[in-house]
């Protein structure tokens, strides 16, 4: 649990660079879990999930003290412990600047699965996926996309 926290040698600017169109306030890191998601602090005090996954940004405690507080009772929901272990037994354990990533990613219908799941840079992580939830942001549920790699100026036609 205590690795959760360890996040002081994170630039929490750095991460949310291709998440700001979702949270453009300043915030602080306070907590991240092995799969990218971040726990982030606004200026009020309260605490935030930026669930890169699916790419939702939602409040879950009214302080820091109540976020310590909540962990606990919520690691499965926040840190996805069994999932972390599951990793683990497979070989996957990233270091304090990785993170679990799938080759297809969760948002999507297909990802997800065990066997996609890879060691991935947290930074290249977190801004790839706050890219790919900014472009898909206004699509309904179950639409079909096609993803084209390529110069973010090439495909959003800068």
């Amino acid at each position: 649990m205590a690795s959760w926290f360890a996040v002081d040698h994170l630039d929490v600017e750095r991460l949310l660079t291709d998440w700001r169109w979702l949270c453009p306030n300043r915030m602080s890191l306070v907590a991240r879990n092995v799969f990218g998601d971040l726990f982030l602090c606004d200026e009020a005090g309260q605490i935030h999930r930026l669930d890169v996954g699916v790419g939702k940004l939602l409040t879950v405690a009214h302080s820091k003290a109540q976020f310590e507080e909540l962990a606990t009772a919520k690691r499965e929901e926040w840190f996805a412990e069994s999932d972390m272990d599951a990793a683990a037994t497979r070989g996957l354990k990233p270091n304090e600047t990785q993170c679990i990533g799938f080759s297809v990613p969760v948002v999507f219908r297909e990802g997800g699965a065990p066997d996609t799941a890879y060691i991935a840079d947290l930074y290249e992580h977190v801004s790839f996926l706050g890219d790919l939830h900014e472009q898909i942001a206004n699509l309904p549920d179950g639409a079909q996309v096609r993803l084209v790699i390529g110069d973010k100026q090439q495909y959003r036609g800068q």
